[in-house]
């Protein structure tokens, strides 16, 4: 057996971002949606709603994401104690956001210029996406009485990515798949005309923040006329109807197309045999047991197929095995090429 040591440029390192459908089935955009009227009524239900993509009771049913109201002051659920006031599902809600995104449970969300003290949050189930959600391919429809909004990320238009707490944070602006709309009803951002963006996009923890505020204001101001039960502290069922209000918005709009990105890197590996190099083989159909030639007219005329190329460290360890489509004829006449691609 032959071995070559490896030159540093030999070695290429590569990293491509490979964009993929996101939600169950390869679909490209959600169009249909479920709840789990059991999730509902359960515990989890005072806290937030799992959508699916067809009926939970389906053997195929998945979730694709979960919808969770906060507010910072507890309103729009039940007191866990009635003693004390402003403690609810929903101010654990927004504090566990404000962790989560801000790090710091005294800083409320500020979407654009304006600051709220509640939210929406929609979190994309783990298993839906790979790396990251990819910029650029969302659009979302939300429907109410005065109307519906589309929006989508602003990555397209800005130069200087905002970082919050280490991570990725794009403003959601009224538009599709990267593409903002323009009109009276929004700002020269994109933005919701005195209510500031419509939410975050945080790519790198799929989710979404919607702006509850914006999606209040009346259509002349870019919002949707959007209501839901969630103004006043201990009045309704523990954090449920401002959810399913949500939810109704959403599935009435039958529209939410999003896709996954993931970064391959991968390591190319350049192996040229020369034409003095693997011209003889060590196979028994080429070399006799006692180590001489087979056929006479091998010994200064060899000629052998490169089939298979092992790539070993320093203590001669086989470390990848590279298979040829197609056996390489080699001999002395002859120089070859071959480019290994290991992904990982």
């Amino acid at each position: 057996m032959s071995f070559v040591r490896f030159e540093a440029d030999d070695f290429v390192v590569s990293s491509d971002a490979i964009s993929a459908t996101l939600w169950s089935g390869g679909a490209t955009t959600l169009t249909t949606f479920f709840t789990s009227s059991t999730q509902e009524a359960g515990s989890s239900g005072d806290f937030y709603l799992n959508v699916y993509q067809t009926a939970s009771t389906d053997a195929n049913a998945a979730v694709q994401f979960a919808i969770a109201y906060g507010d910072s002051n507890g309103s729009g659920s039940l007191c866990y104690n009635t003693l004390v006031n402003g403690k609810s599902p929903t101010s654990t809600i927004y504090g566990q956001w404000q962790d989560l995104v801000i790090g710091d449970e005294n800083t409320n969300f500020t979407f654009g210029n304006i600051t709220s003290s509640q939210m929406f949050a929609l979190s994309i189930e783990r298993a839906r996406y790979k790396e990251a959600l990819f910029l650029g391919s969302l659009a979302l429809t939300i429907s109410a009485s005065g109307g519906t909004v589309t929006v989508t990320d602003n990555s397209s238009y800005v130069t200087a990515i905002q970082q919050i707490n280490g991570q990725r944070v794009f403003q959601l602006i009224s538009g599709s798949q990267g593409v903002k709309y323009t009109g009276s009803a929004t700002t020269a951002d994109g933005y919701s005309v005195n209510s500031g963006s419509y939410g975050w996009l945080l790519p790198d923890i799929g989710a979404i923040i919607l702006n509850p505020l914006a999606l209040a204001a009346p259509a002349v101001s870019g919002g949707i006329a959007f209501t839901f039960s969630g103004s006043t502290s201990g009045s309704i069922t523990p954090n449920k109807s401002a959810n399913t209000s949500l939810y109704q918005a959403i599935s009435a709009s039958g529209n939410f197309l999003l896709n996954s990105q993931e970064t391959i890197s991968s390591d190319f590996v350049f192996v040229r045999p020369k034409s003095s190099q693997f011209n003889y083989s060590q196979n028994p159909s080429f070399i006799s047991g006692s180590g001489n030639i087979v056929y006479s007219q091998f010994i200064n005329n060899p000629q052998t197929y490169i089939t298979t190329i092992g790539l070993y460290n320093d203590t001669n360890e086989l470390l990848a095995v590279a298979k040829l489509s197609r056996p390489l004829p080699k001999d002395f006449t002859k120089e070859a090429l071959v480019r290994v691609k290991l992904d990982f």
